[in-house]
């Protein structure tokens, strides 16, 4: 019997076991890529092209049920915003976090301890940026440890911030290997929040190492919509990557491969049945996962029941999502959702019904 031991997600390393074994199981870890290796350096350091900015970057559903650290959406309305501007005050070639208001004033204001301050530091690092300083001031629209990407909406909003001011010289591969740098330090190496909050859409990461992104067209003419049931707890993303399993039954393993490939087949055919239904599958992480968020499983229960073509975590949680294509029936399954956290967890909690964001981090102002 095999064992795969996942090195890189591209690279995976076959031991052969006995036969005797009763099932193989398949060795998991932190996929080993360097942002630094990837990152690209602008030649020539480009002027400022407006004295202020304003960003914004939309709120993200990782993971999609079976696709844990490869797969993830953005969702439209809910967010973060940066505004940034150039400051004679601030030393050449830094950048200074002047304020943060929203949802939490939690966060720390180095930016050096500070998801959008990393990624903004990131991003001029590639640009070459040593000669002016730069001031940012972060907007929180996501309570943290949510489940909706809150650290990579911060990242991407200050990454393209960072971008835009000098002119738009990086890609959304250079942005993304910038918010990776965030990410890694705050809630561990994973593209499947950072990237589509940057592109926008359903995005596949196909590998790390080099990093290859693939968006994923949902089709125009399609209705899909998110049923988001936050509840008032917080799980970290740390601590709810440990929680998982060292090591799967290959079984499980097959599985979880063709519920995540049935869900990329769904998502490129607009079947938004199909998508809820592999959306529903997972048996590698959510089984860990849902037993730490009270009332998750009565949650999850309750939006299919009440017609949703599927639901899971998103991402690390707590938040609840559900697919459905209209509004009128996802409200209806908001409700009884809401209604499932305080019965069954004790837990009080927001629903909402959004669309698909298919823009992704985006310039709203500039001076």
């Amino acid at each position: 019997m095999a064992t795969l031991c996942f090195q890189s997600p591209s690279k995976p390393i076959f031991k052969f076991h006995s036969k005797t074994k009763p099932f193989t199981k398949v060795s998991i870890f932190k996929p080993r890529a360097s942002v630094q290796s990837q990152g690209l350096v602008i030649a020539t350091e480009p002027e400022p092209v407006f004295t202020s900015v304003k960003t914004f970057a939309p709120a993200t559903v990782a993971n999609l049920g079976p696709g844990f650290d490869f797969l993830g959406c953005a969702v439209d309305g809910l967010g973060d915003h940066v505004t940034l501007h150039v400051d004679p005050s601030v030393r050449n070639g830094d950048i200074s976090i002047s304020e943060i208001t929203g949802t939490t004033t939690k966060l720390s204001f180095d930016p050096h301890r500070n998801c959008a301050g990393i990624a903004a530091m990131a991003t001029m690092k590639m640009l070459g940026i040593k000669s002016v300083g730069l001031s940012l001031a972060l907007h929180k629209g996501l309570p943290l440890g949510s489940g909706l990407g809150s650290s990579a909406a911060s990242a991407a909003a200050a990454a393209v911030a960072v971008n835009e001011l000098f002119g738009r010289k990086l890609g959304n591969d250079e942005l993304v290997l910038a918010g990776l740098e965030s990410e890694a330090k705050v809630s561990g190496f994973h593209a499947d929040n950072i990237a589509p909050a940057i592109m926008g859409g359903f995005v596949l990461i196909r590998s790390y190492e080099p990093l290859d992104l693939k968006p994923l067209r949902f089709p125009l003419e399609k209705d899909l919509f998110f049923v988001l049931v936050t509840p008032e707890f917080e799980a970290p993303t740390k601590k709810m990557r440990a929680a998982l399993a060292k090591e799967i039954p290959m079984a499980d393993h097959v599985w979880n491969s063709s519920q995540a490939a049935a869900l990329v087949a769904a998502v490129l055919e607009g079947d938004v049945a199909s998508l809820g239904k592999a959306l529903s599958s997972d048996k590698v992480v959510e089984p860990k996962r849902a037993p730490l968020i009270p009332g998750m499983e009565a949650v999850k229960k309750a939006a299919l029941e009440a017609g949703a073509f599927g639901c899971t975590i998103s991402g690390a949680g707590p938040t609840a999502v559900a697919v459905i294509d209209t509004a009128e029936k996802g409200y209806e399954i908001g409700e009884k959702m809401v209604e499932a956290f305080l019965r069954f967890g004790d837990l009080k909690s927001i629903a909402s019904v959004k669309k698909l964001d298919k823009i992704g981090a985006r310039l709203i102002k500039s001076m």
